[in-house]
């Protein structure tokens, strides 16, 4: 993998890493699980405190494993699967545009993730640099 592509792919996994971060302690401190599950509540999200932890560590720990490239094709299903059903639940009754609430950021959300999990890490992520060092150690 080329210096680049690399780069590249550092570059997404932590602007995706911190966008997800955020939301995760969102979850987690500034409004807390028990708010979180209020909501969720009231969106019908069938087994709402479960739902809400689910989001909150999977946003927040998989937005630390996105920037350290560890599990790449795992840590990106969980955080799609986490955005499906914010799209489903939350957003899909406001159309598309975010600054109605729609669902345009969680879609473009899953196009990066698809796009992380998908790609090598190179030696800029965990995944990639222990490939790296495996292959070196076997020549």
């Amino acid at each position: 993998m080329g210096t680049s592509r690399n780069f590249a792919s550092l570059v997404a996994r932590v602007i995706l890493g911190i966008i997800f971060i955020f939301h995760g302690w969102q979850k987690l401190h500034t409004n807390g699980i028990d708010k979180t599950e209020l909501y969720f509540k009231s969106l019908d999200i069938p087994w709402p405190r479960a739902a809400a932890w689910y989001s909150a560590l999977v946003e927040f720990g998989g937005g630390i494993l996105l920037i350290l490239g560890v599990l790449m094709p795992l840590v990106s299903l969980l955080l799609i699967a986490d955005m499906i059903g914010a799209i489903f639940y939350a957003h899909i009754d406001n159309g598309f545009w975010s600054t109605d609430f729609g669902y345009e950021l969680p879609l473009a959300l899953i196009a990066g993730l698809v796009a992380v999990g998908l790609a090598d890490t190179g030696r800029t992520g965990a995944d990639g640099y222990l490939r790296y060092r495996r292959r070196r150690t076997q020549v």
